[in-house]
């Protein structure tokens, strides 16, 4: 996704048309577009220039405002940076990637109320603490900081709106903080109240407090509201995504404690390292910086002058690896890491892991779709774990997808209306549908595969089927070149992908084909990290049921390759055609997975 200054960069390409278009009432002048002011009126006390290395770049000599056209594009229609923003992307023809939910819309939470609270007094314990901080009374009516007793109160604004709120006691029993919030309010950020329009960079901090110190040090400064941390910490990436999207660069000043690193890697994987940058102030946090360790704005300046960027070190020393190697040695068991399959028996016998490809193969018919859509169901239902999966499915529309989940879901053929919208509604966040029938461009896929990644924190990705990218048959070098971008972005967003490929057509469907016989080559294979095939075991199918043993699988799930530990070998499961459940055991029967009030009913 385009930068701000990307943007802008795009509108000075064009300068003399934007120029007309947003003040449409000047005239050019050789290399200037001359116009009253940013209203568009007549005259020339405003220039915008027009070509040349400056393009794009305007001034107002009347009132001294001046920048390029993204800003002239906020004034010029009196609107905030977000919506300037759109509108000129609008204009550009510059789309963003959509992505659809199964359920009614993601969670709509209500405004909360405003707590009991006052301005502080001059003398009250809450102001005597806050400037015990450090803080003036400035940047203290900036952020509208209110007081209810002894408790510091942090209102949550966004657009002048109460968001969330939360209070913390200046009184520390026991030496812990004494902190309440506001009940079920949506995750956001604090301190939109300080940030002027015309804010191109912002820092994220780990507290108010910082978030405060950076905004009187001369920083455009928000404050994560959960503190570090990884996972639910970081919930509010989602709801702010959009908003975010207004600055160049993101710096970051999070504890340089282990939660606070957590929290940082995080916030770069999902809000793209290409703009984050890390302040390291050689302390704590922003205040200890600046109220225990008396730094001047000069020296904050400096700290951001170096601060790190996050651009891929493509080469680096051995010892730099030290301690991812001695957490694979002694702080966790890497064969363990990744998703696991929902059968107890099957468990660990494969997982999918971040940073991996796996290949699912297997005869048309015979249901390897299928049963990716049933692990994913079960992936988003792990207990502790924050499973998510985008389903790419070219080869069937969006409905008919889910409705095969909802039969997985229910254990039902046949679920109610009500029942239905229940497993939609439970599937909402967890499950998304990248909406494609037909050819995918690869490269548009994966840019909206990163969205998903870095906004809502998706890390499994169902891409079905290699044939639908866009490439012919025998294009064994677009398939090479589709597979090595999918390989790409599985490290580059530490997430796992799983491609369906079809083999190549046989006469005999009676033995389930291998690693080699996936159409497309060797190296297709070679690339993967694990490669699976499913197989319908059609023969007992046209077996009279008295004639089978229990023993007889109805389906196979072939692991032919697992780079991390050579694992191969054969599940066998059972399958139930009214609601599509794979089962460990022949005796096993459909389960209800999703827990509606109505469904034993049903059932019964």
């Amino acid at each position: 996704m385009p930068t701000p200054s990307e943007i802008a960069k795009r509108l000075a390409d064009r300068a003399p048309e934007v120029a007309h278009h947003l003040l449409p009432g000047g005239k050019r002048e050789g290399h200037e577009w001359r116009a009253g002011d940013t209203s568009g009126e007549k005259g020339k006390s405003l220039g915008v220039r027009l070509t040349g290395d400056k393009a794009g770049m305007w001034c107002d000599f009347n009132t001294g405002e001046s920048g390029d056209l993204l800003d002239l594009w906020r004034e010029a229609r009196r609107c905030d940076m977000r919506t300037a923003l759109a509108e000129a992307k609008s204009y550009l023809g510059v789309t963003e990637p959509a992505l659809k939910s199964p359920g009614e819309g993601r969670k709509q939470y209500q405004r909360p109320e405003k707590p009991k609270c006052a301005t502080p007094k001059q003398d009250s314990p809450v102001m005597a603490y806050l400037k015990s901080r450090g803080l003036t009374e400035s940047t203290i009516k900036a952020f509208k900081i209110a007081e209810d007793g002894r408790n510091i109160v942090f209102p949550y604004l966004r657009d002048g709106a109460l968001i969330h709120w939360k209070t913390m006691g200046v009184d520390r029993p026991g030496g812990k903080k004494q902190i309440r919030t506001s009940a079920d309010s949506e995750p956001s950020l604090f301190g939109w109240q300080a940030i002027s329009e015309g804010d191109r960079e912002v820092t994220i901090t780990e507290g108010e407090i910082d978030a405060m110190t950076a905004f009187q040090s001369g920083r455009a400064a928000l404050s994560v509201p959960f503190g570090g941390g990884s996972g639910g910490k970081q919930r509010w990436i989602e709801y702010e995504f959009e908003n975010l999207q207004r600055f160049d660069t993101i710096f970051l000043c999070l504890d340089s404690d282990e939660p606070g690193q957590q929290a940082t890697e995080e916030i770069v994987k999902r809000l793209g390292r290409e703009r984050c940058r890390l302040v390291d102030l050689g302390c704590k946090d922003f205040n200890e910086a600046v109220n225990a360790l008396y730094y001047s704005r000069d020296d904050i300046d400096d700290c951001y002058a170096k601060a790190k960027n996050f651009d891929p070190e493509r080469l680096k020393s051995a010892a730099r690896y030290i301690t991812e190697v001695e957490a694979e040695f002694f702080d966790r068991n890497p064969e363990l890491i990744g998703m696991e399959l929902p059968w107890e028996f099957a468990r660990d016998k494969i997982r999918f892991r971040p940073s991996e490809v796996s290949i699912w193969t297997g005869w048309s018919g015979h249901g390897k779709s299928q049963l990716l859509n049933y692990l994913a169901f079960h992936g988003v239902n792990r207990k502790g774990n924050e499973d998510k999966f985008v389903i790419a499915s070219m080869e069937m529309p969006a409905r008919r997808t889910l409705q095969r989940m909802v039969r997985q879901a229910s254990g039902m053929s046949s679920p109610s209306r009500g029942y239905v919208r229940a497993i939609l509604d439970h599937l909402d966040g967890k499950i998304w549908i990248y909406d494609q029938v037909g050819s995918a461009r690869t490269g548009e896929m994966l840019e909206a595969f990163r969205y998903a990644a870095r906004r809502y924190g998706v890390n499994h990705f169902i891409v079905d089927s290699l044939a639908k990218l866009g490439m012919a048959e025998d294009d064994y070098n677009g398939q090479k070149q589709a597979m090595e971008a999918l390989t790409e972005f599985a490290h580059e967003m530490d997430v796992h992908v799983h491609l369906v490929a079809h083999p190549r057509k046989a006469e005999d469907e009676s033995k389930p084909p291998g690693k080699l016989d996936v159409r497309g080559g060797a190296v297709l294979t070679d690339l993967a990290d694990n490669v699976i095939t499913v197989w319908r075991n059609k023969r007992k199918e046209n077996t009279p049921g008295d004639q089978v043993s229990d023993d007889d699988p109805d389906v196979k799930m072939v692991i032919s390759k697992q780079r991390l530990n050579g694992n191969e070998g054969v599940i066998k499961l059972w399958f139930n055609k009214g609601c599509y459940q794979y089962f460990s055991n022949s005796a096993h029967r459909p389960r209800c997975w999703v827990e509606y009030e109505g469904q034993r009913e049903q059932a019964a």
